[in-house]
């Protein structure tokens, strides 16, 4: 009889091998590498304005993450070495672009951005030797059914865990290390100054003020160049109007966060700037905020009894607490999010704790009154604000075009709105 030779099972890489013994090598030189770049970013090269203590976070624990990776690399069946490349390299690869490569695209290559790069590229070569290690270890010694049927169910428990883990990981390495974009001069209507504020924790930021001539004024927020269309128009009816980078952009000291943690006491520092100007009545300071903006203008309200009026366009969710009250999830939906982990990472990664629940935040402000907009194709968490304006006692506009582009959309109306509400209040 002549017997059937059976494939085998490949296992690629077996610790003590010279081929375990080179891919060990390499996986730990790029994890290395990405060690570099992560103690670079949060204790080397700190934000302006940050100090490496306030990275403790930040820094140590993808750090421990990345040495027990490597650490238990070796030990590891061939699935998980590629489960565990995958996902270190594409982590990787995302805060290389966000940060470094992006800086370098947009202004010019300094101080973290060469240890970004280079952990970038480490990220792209461990996602390379996570592919080699799958491919290489597929079994073929099963009846092709069982075989199809068992390789369908890891790529849906891998699409799942993508959906789940990596990408809010990956969303929250974006919406805490996007790298900073020069500020060039703007047209705002009239004259402005640059003036710089202190918040109460020390951060300095950079602004723009236009003198108000009718006694009252406006604070126009995020940054100095996306609420420049608002600023323009609200300059041009005799406000003074004041647009500075929050914290962690532009010319502004401290961390970034694209969420806005943290970032209401910006806002407090605009109003005590302007509550201190002379051409300014203190009782007559109103806010206008676009997209994140808009909710750390409600909670800045919240918090500080000088902010007499909001108009607030397209805020949205912040953390899991917003999340849980988005209108129809059912209660699986709730938690199976990947907000869930979300907001976790940011937590760890921001070194901060997430911000109090905005819904419960709103309910403080009346009998201030608030302004809210809502674009007719809005971006995810407008869903909200029906949900906001209940608690704020609000008046609710649902206006055409895309998330904070109402005033492209329907300028008249924009006009009309917004300036009337500050006239009435302010």
């Amino acid at each position: 009889m002549t017997a059937l030779a059976v494939p085998r099972r490949r296992t690629p890489g077996r610790p003590g091998t010279p081929a375990g013994r080179r891919e060990a090598g390499a996986v730990r030189v790029a994890l290395g590498l990405i060690a570099l770049a992560i103690a670079d970013d949060a204790f080397l090269h700190p934000e302006p304005g940050a100090a490496a203590r306030d990275h403790l976070v930040s820094g140590l624990v993808p750090l421990a993450l990345a040495a027990a990776v490597a650490v238990a690399h070796p030990r590891m069946r061939p699935g998980l070495r590629a489960v565990a490349c995958l996902v270190c390299g594409s982590l990787a690869a995302v805060a290389g672009v966000a940060d470094g490569l992006r800086h370098i695209a947009t202004d010019r290559m300094a101080g973290d951005d060469l240890t970004a790069v280079l952990g970038w590229l480490a990220g792209v070569a461990l996602i390379g030797i996570g592919v080699t290690v799958l491919w290489r270890a597929r079994r073929r010694d099963e009846r092709r059914a069982r075989r199809w049927a068992r390789r369908g169910g890891i790529a849906i428990a891998g699409v799942l865990a993508a959906y789940l883990l990596v990408l809010p990981v990956a969303i929250a390495i974006v919406a805490t290390h996007k790298a900073r974009s020069p500020v060039a001069a703007a047209d705002l209507g009239r004259a402005y100054e640059p003036v710089s504020l202190r918040t109460r924790d020390g951060h300095r930021l950079a602004a723009w003020y236009v003198p108000s001539r009718n006694g009252a004024a406006v604070i126009a927020f995020p940054g100095r160049a996306q609420p420049l269309p608002q600023a323009r128009m609200l300059a041009r009816h005799g406000y003074g109007v004041l647009v500075l980078d929050r914290r962690g952009e532009g010319q502004s000291g401290g961390d970034y966060n694209a969420f806005g943690w943290g970032g209401a006491a910006d806002v407090v520092a605009a109003v005590r700037y302007l509550q201190g100007r002379t051409d300014v009545d203190g009782r007559r300071i109103g806010g206008l905020g676009l997209s994140v903006g808009g909710e750390l203008l409600l909670e800045a309200a919240a918090r500080e009894p000088g902010l007499k009026a909001v108009v607030a366009e397209g805020p949205g969710v912040r953390s899991l607490a917003e999340h849980l009250h988005t209108p129809g999830l059912g209660s699986l939906q709730r938690w199976v999010s990947n907000w869930v982990v979300q907001t976790g990472a940011i937590a760890v990664l921001a070194n901060a704790s997430p911000p109090p629940d905005l819904v419960d935040l709103l309910a403080r402000i009346p009998p201030r009154r608030v302004l809210l907009i809502q674009a007719s194709h809005g971006a995810g968490g407008e869903e909200l604000a029906p949900v906001y304006r209940d608690a704020a006692d609000a008046v609710l506009w649902r206006a055409e075009g895309d998330h904070t582009g109402a005033l492209a959309a329907q300028p008249r109306e924009y006009e009309r709105r917004v300036v009337g509400f500050f006239d009435r209040e302010l």
